[in-house]
């Protein structure tokens, strides 16, 4: 279908509307009537073309019904709705998301690693529920997307979201509207009334043509490519502008809710129907399963199809349908017990270790990385794979020159399932892990069971893989600035400490190799921009250990300001609910560190602002 025509023909059919309606003047309640009735067609044949995949007039039929509406809304602007179906592309680009809080956790699932798992699950449900008698579950492929929420109040969209970690999602509204097969407003017929209010939760994606087709624009332009279609999907869902969301042609399927007020089912099964009638997009390969032995076969039936899809599937999910059930068996350590997911088994490749090296991270940790001879794993080429500690590298025997097994854990990371030992000649060496910092040369010490860290806070390495934090997305989000210009200012002698990116002038980037007047001046913008980060991104950025996202994030909600955070006693971090006392004890000793005091207070002096959010 089309949805857009040029503004030469929107502005000769409405100089026309506006003769007719000037010889021929409605009235207001008319025009809106008109309108409405517009509105509602297209959502109708939208939901036949999306949802239903069984479309009943032409692209030229539709396209009149939307022309018409168009030239309607042009000429009577203060007639326009939010919901409707032209409105998808509205807003100018966002700085920053904000967040949302999901009214009911986006819990995580349980795995199922074999049939054996899948079989174990349901005796323990059986167990649980008393009964020997077949449960009925249903059997949906799990979409290699990324999870959203999104709300309908009375039937109208008014927030979308991303998953985030569960409790706390990226608001992402304005983005989720540019996907034609979300419905702006959910269609009715008759009586059937919509929810007070519906948290529909899908998986957002993108096709493997559209994927495709974007990598090689992408590349062409010389861009970055995207690692698979997930990744696009998740880079173009959480793009700033969203026009830019709205050329990458993402689609939905939905598969549940979170809160669902006004409206009440007796099964899983029965709620997707309901959805698929108001105009959700729910996945026809989803089937109602009686017993175990069935969800088994369809899985088979599945994996030997999965490649003749046009979009990309990790797995399977089993819910049990009955949701009474459901609500009995309820949830246990963050996972609900009446579902689980079972995934394809991952991608597979052998290839050979041709080096193992060390590198050394912020936190001074030595990780231990093997450099492999590029193998491709499901589209995507592998040259370098992390061996975790010394205690991985000795469990699994790993020898430069050793021919290993590599798999993508989740079809995503990938890791050395094993060496091929049937393949050693002899010649194969036995890493040995340094004592000394690589790069530095400090001693390295044992913290904890296995891990091995250099003290020197001033080690080159540990300094660029901060720099590297704390200008990324999550923290003070400094666009332009990648590891080969910091390796460059490093060396230039322009970056000692991260208050120092706010001092760097447009002259000195543009003396670097490489750097153009305009690049220099982007980021300087971009250096600018990032100076009112949230308390969360910036206790983020600053790279205390311990402290990643989740930390940040129970962190920033606790205590509402810096000053609160930094005066606050081990025995105050302890008492919030997860934080933990390692996490304590780290959090106190870094704003007492006299070094990390004076950094703290350059950034502020430097005209950082960390700005509270409501």
């Amino acid at each position: 279908m089309k949805y857009r025509i040029s503004n030469v023909m929107v502005f000769l059919l409405l100089l026309v509307s506006s003769v007719s309606l000037a010889q021929n003047p409605f009235n207001t309640e008319q025009l809106q009537q008109e309108m409405e009735k517009l509105r509602e067609e297209i959502r109708y044949h939208n939901k036949l073309y999306y949802v239903d995949n069984n479309p009943v007039i032409s692209d030229g039929e539709y396209d009149r019904l939307w022309r018409r509406l168009e030239v309607l809304e042009a000429a009577h602007p203060e007639l326009i709705t939010t919901d409707s179906p032209t409105q998808r592309v509205g807003a100018a680009p966002s700085g920053e998301f904000g967040t949302v809080t999901h009214t009911v956790p986006m819990l995580s699932l349980a795995k199922a690693r074999d049939e054996d798992d899948l079989r174990a699950f349901d005796q323990h449900l059986k167990e649980i529920l008393g009964s020997s008698a077949d449960i009925e579950y249903v059997f949906e492929p799990k979409i290699d997307g990324l999870a959203v929420e999104i709300v309908y109040e009375n039937g109208i969209l008014t927030a979308g979201s991303t998953r985030g970690d569960g409790v706390t999602g990226e608001n992402v509204t304005q983005n989720v509207k540019t996907i034609h097969a979300v419905p702006l407003k959910l269609f009715h017929q008759g009586n059937e009334d919509v929810p007070d209010r519906l948290e529909a939760r899908g998986e957002v994606y993108m096709d493997k043509k559209t994927f495709t087709a974007l990598n090689e624009k992408r590349g062409f332009n010389g861009e970055k490519l995207f690692a698979n279609p997930r990744n696009a999907a998740a880079g173009s869902l959480r793009q700033k502008d969203p026009a830019v969301t709205a050329r990458r042609r993402l689609n939905v399927f939905f598969y549940g809710s979170g809160a669902m007020v006004g409206r009440e089912f007796a099964t899983h099964w029965e709620k997707l129907a309901y959805f698929k009638r108001v105009g959700l997009r729910v996945n026809p390969l989803n089937r109602v399963c009686h017993g175990m032995d069935e969800v088994i076969a369809q899985f088979q039936d599945l994996k030997n199809s999965r490649e003749s899809l046009p979009y990309e599937i990790d797995g399977v999910v089993v819910k049990v349908n009955k949701l009474r059930l459901q609500k009995q068996l309820g949830n246990n350590a963050g996972e609900p017990c009446w579902a689980i997911a079972y995934k394809f088994p991952p991608k597979q490749a052998t290839t050979k270790v041709k080096d193992i090296r060390i590198q050394v991270g912020r936190t001074g940790a030595l990780a231990p990385v093997a450099v492999l001879e590029e193998v491709k794993i499901g589209g995507v080429r592998v040259s370098r794979v992390s061996l975790h500690n010394p205690d991985e590298i000795a469990r699994k025997d790993i020898r430069i020159g050793d021919t290993v097994l590599i798999e993508r854990a989740g079809d995503v990371i990938p890791d050395i399932v094993k060496v091929i030992l049937s393949r050693r000649v002899g010649d194969e060496r036995p890493f040995v892990f340094p004592e000394r910092c690589p790069v530095c040369g400090t001693v390295a010490h044992l913290d904890g069971k296995s891990i091995y860290r250099c003290g020197n806070l001033l080690c080159p390495a540990r300094q660029i893989a901060g720099f590297e934090h704390f200008v990324s997305r999550q923290g003070m989000d400094i666009s332009g600035v990648g590891p080969k210009l910091i390796q460059q200012l490093v060396q230039a002698g322009l970056l000692q400490d991260v208050s120092d990116f706010y001092g760097i002038t447009r002259g000195q980037l543009a003396s670097l190799e490489g750097m153009g007047g305009k690049s220099a001046q982007n980021i300087v913008q971009a250096i600018q921009e990032s100076k009112r980060p949230t308390l969360e991104h910036f206790l983020y950025a600053l790279g205390i250990r311990h402290v990643g996202e989740h930390v940040a994030h129970i962190l920033a909600n606790h205590f509402g300001n810096l000053e609160n955070l930094q005066s606050a006693s081990v025995h105050d971090l302890i008492s919030i609910q997860g934080i933990g006392p390692e996490t304590a004890g780290s959090v106190y000793e870094y704003f007492r560190e006299p070094r990390n005091v004076i950094v703290l207070q350059n950034l502020l002096d430097n005209g950082v602002e960390i700005v509270t959010t409501p």
